[in-house]
């Protein structure tokens, strides 16, 4: 492997610098420092610990509070947040759904589990997102509308959604994205899993599509451990998301009848009350994660290493910050050094075509997101003391 260049030895050092650290520097750890504890204590001492108890309803009404949408719906992950907002969107067995390769697997997994097929449009270079400029080639080259229904012309089938991710925070383009799908009938379902407390125009991410989803992983913004939100302004949708979430049981005090087949995603009290700790430190960690951002973007310039910024009009959470090197080589050289050095940095995740699952997907051409591939190294992101 050939010897890393001088600006990415010295970010390198630069990174333990700013986290101040002589062990290992994770890519993104978790911090309770509010009321975790404490809320955990309360749901044990009240004996409220699985998926009914005050938290979720609390959880809920914080979301909405923070994104602006008037329904938050509480889920037991992200993927369930999604895999909900497609059943909502009316995505069904054979539909095609457009998304972008660039993305966690978990967004396709979610189309597999409607049986749905994937169709992959090229990412834009400057967000890492979905391109409306692709989606609009696409759909005018490839697709029509027939009786109210956007059609892909070559299979036949229906296209039911477009469902693009804001990449690392980063907020994409989903206002040009909306516009589109509302000229071609489609239904627009935000990933915003990884965008919690990004906005477009001071609007935050997730609400410009008819549902948003949202995840409280591990190693997010917020974490419960686990758990997921789908958002939506429509009344009817958030009532049914509620319902199928909940095993789909009508409301009765003591008789067990459901009135169709649910699913139960429902989020335990328990994540919940984690969730709402640290959703009142938010704020706090957006702030600080703009302040690292701002440190790596400025060392990076002084290095002349791309970093990837926020689009003019928009403001990321910086969930993950990422730099683009020269190739393939450099990133894998990079990515050896790093973790050689207790100092965790990934690459990003392999495109969604490469995968055996969705090999046979149908794809536009996908140089914006091949070469983002080959390139994105992310550098440790945790919310630093």
């Amino acid at each position: 492997m050939s010897e890393l260049r001088a600006p990415l030895r010295e970010l390198l050092a630069f990174v333990r610098e700013l986290y101040g650290a002589a062990g290992p520097i994770p890519l993104h750890a978790p911090v309770f420092a509010g009321n975790e504890k404490r809320y955990l204590a309360e749901c044990i001492d009240t004996t409220f610990v699985s998926s009914v108890g005050p938290f979720v309803d609390c959880f809920e009404q914080m979301m909405q509070d923070i994104t602006g949408a008037k329904y938050a719906v509480a889920t037991m992950n992200g993927t369930a947040a999604l895999h909900m907002a497609l059943i909502l969107a009316g995505v069904t067995d054979g539909d095609e759904v457009i998304t972008q390769p660039l993305s966690f697997v978990a967004t396709c997994n979610a189309l597999a589990y409607q049986r749905a097929q994937p169709v992959f449009v090229d990412i834009d270079p400057d967000t890492l997102s979905l391109s409306p400029a692709a989606l609009k080639e696409f759909l005018e080259s490839r697709c029509e509308r027939v009786a109210g229904a956007c059609r892909h012309r070559e299979t036949g089938r229906r296209i039911a959604a477009v469902v693009p991710m804001h990449t690392f925070g980063l907020p994409g383009r989903a206002q040009e994205l909306a516009e589109i799908c509302e000229r071609w009938h489609l239904v627009l379902v935000e990933d915003a899993a990884e965008s919690l407390g990004s906005t477009i125009g001071g609007r935050h991410t997730g609400t410009f599509g008819k549902l948003g989803t949202f995840s409280f992983n591990g190693n997010k913004t917020v974490t419960s451990g686990g758990g997921g939100a789908v958002v939506t302004d429509d009344p009817a949708l958030a009532r049914r998301a509620k319902h199928l979430t909940t095993t789909a049981k009508v409301p009765h005090r003591w008789d067990f009848f459901h009135d169709e087949v649910g699913f139960n995603y429902r989020l335990p009290n328990l994540n919940a009350a984690v969730a709402c700790a640290q959703l009142e430190q938010l704020e706090g960690f957006l702030a600080n994660k703009r302040a690292t951002a701002q440190a790596y973007a400025a060392r990076c310039a002084q290095l002349g290493i791309p970093f990837a910024q926020e689009l003019a009009g928009t403001r990321s959470n910086f969930w993950l910050n990422a730099i683009l090197v020269d190739d393939a080589a450099e990133r894998d050289a990079f990515l050896q050094a790093a973790n050689d050095g207790g100092i965790q940095a990934r690459p990003v995740w392999q495109l969604m075509p490469e995968l055996p699952a969705f090999a046979s997907a149908t794809c536009g051409p996908l140089d914006h997101a091949r070469a983002a591939a080959a390139r994105i190294v992310n550098l440790p992101s945790s919310v630093r003391p």
